[in-house]
């Protein structure tokens, strides 16, 4: 008896969770459809960028060739822009340009940079006036550089057609293209942040979607689970569209989940503290921030100069692996230097392992492994390579790029088995 009750119990709640699933389609469709798409072009943005401008990325060489001290490389660029180095970034591959970050003299200055030009997509001083948070100070640009010649290549502000669409891509993405209308919409609220909210929404509706999506797939019965693992191309094109509707979303679930579970954390700030919370490492805004290490002062006296090759030096052999280095110089003559080295492959360069070497002497002060941190702290550092699929290379890149064209037809083969079960009603 217990078993019947059971039995006739599951279709009322499957019944329940396909109205929701229905619902929340419904609800977020359009920006949903329009996140996604997006979202799919943007999954290749590097390997696009580096495609409409080869000649800033790729160096030519032969097996053999000295490189350019670094210091020669920062004194060029320094020459040529009259801006003051910040990092220095040494790819392990020998045909990659050196790539140096450079703060120019006017950044952060009264009548400076404008915020649009960050790649941020800032509001500038409109948004700014209208109560908006100013953005954190400029980055600095990016120069590539030759290793075996000093020249300059370019700079990462460089722009074409194709990283003109791709910030487009990016806007619609992020804020659905409202950053770029200056006059506010709705009262005051600045337009990026009214994009950002939007998609936010739309991207929780879209994971719970995502959820019920999973639970109304199972069958009653076990036996025809097969049945939801393909798609019966030789049926009616209604069959057809609900196959592709059911089948692909359950390929695909697992990466539309991680999609849709770490998107809201850049709309919503509740939404960051709370995935922050969950995961064990949040901390207040007014928390102690870690003290940075120091450089010993005293240990100039007597001590040879040191060059980047001693960080280098020290750096590889502290962290004996291949991978890109980037050694971000000392702000004063106390700071350290602080050395990134990423791994090529797996989570690279989320992954990264970071070093702080005394910049008179180049001896280790403080170490942070990836591999020796915490699950909690691993996972959190990498929700942002969760969410865009830089995660192993080219192939979760792949899989992501499939997974999010997927998510793309998901509202288009939802609303026409929507559309075909109205026109059944009487």
């Amino acid at each position: 008896m217990k078993q019947r009750q059971n039995h006739s119990a599951w279709p009322k709640l499957r019944k329940l969770f396909n109205d929701i699933h229905l619902w929340l389609g419904l609800a977020s469709g359009i920006v949903v459809l329009l996140i996604c798409l997006s979202g799919t072009v943007y999954v290749f943005n590097t390997e696009i960028k580096e495609l409409s401008a080869p000649e800033l990325y790729h160096v030519s060489y032969k097996a053999g060739a000295e490189k350019l001290s670094a210091e020669k490389l920062i004194d060029a660029v320094k020459r040529e822009t009259g801006g003051k180095v910040l990092s220095v970034k040494i790819p392990a591959d020998p045909g990659r340009p050196y790539v140096l970050t450079v703060k120019m003299p006017e950044e952060g200055k009264p009548g400076g940079m404008n915020d649009k030009n960050k790649p941020d997509g800032g509001g500038g001083a409109k948004d700014k006036a209208k109560g908006e948070k100013a953005g954190p100070p400029s980055r600095g640009i990016q120069y590539m550089v030759d290793p075996y010649t000093g020249k300059i290549l370019g700079s990462g502000k460089d722009k074409n057609g194709l990283t003109d669409f791709m910030q487009i891509m990016f806007s619609l993405h992020r804020w659905l293209l409202l950053d770029r209308i200056e006059e506010p919409l709705i009262g005051e609220l600045p337009n990026r942040k009214l994009g950002s909210y939007i998609t936010g929404t739309a991207t929780i509706l879209f994971t719970l979607g995502v959820i019920t999506g999973i639970v109304i797939w199972f069958p009653r019965r076990i036996q025809s689970w097969k049945q939801g693992l393909k798609i019966k191309w030789d049926a009616n094109w209604k069959r057809i569209n609900h196959d592709l509707h059911n089948s692909l979303g359950f390929y695909s679930c697992i990466f539309l989940f991680l999609m849709g579970i770490t998107g809201p954390q850049w709309s919503f700030e509740w939404y960051r503290n709370g995935l922050r919370k969950s995961l064990g490492t949040y901390q207040s805004e007014d928390a102690l921030k870690p003290e940075t290490p120091k450089s010993d002062i005293a240990s100039i006296q007597g001590v040879k100069s040191v060059l980047l090759a001693d960080y280098i030096q020290s750096a590889d052999k502290l962290l004996d692996y291949e991978g890109d280095l980037l050694i971000s110089l000392p702000a004063d003559s106390a700071d350290a230097v602080l050395v990134n080295k990423s791994k090529t492959g797996f989570f690279a360069p989320v992954a990264s392992d970071k070093i702080y070497l005394d910049q008179y002497t180049s001896v280790l002060i403080k170490s942070e492994i990836f591999s020796e941190k915490p699950l909690n702290e691993r996972v959190s550092a990498s929700i942002k390579a969760l969410h865009v699929g830089d995660v192993y290379g080219k192939l979760s890149k792949i899989i992501y790029f499939l997974a999010c064209l997927i998510a793309t037809s998901l509202p288009v083969t939802g609303t026409l088995i929507w559309i075909n079960k109205m026109k059944k009603r009487p």
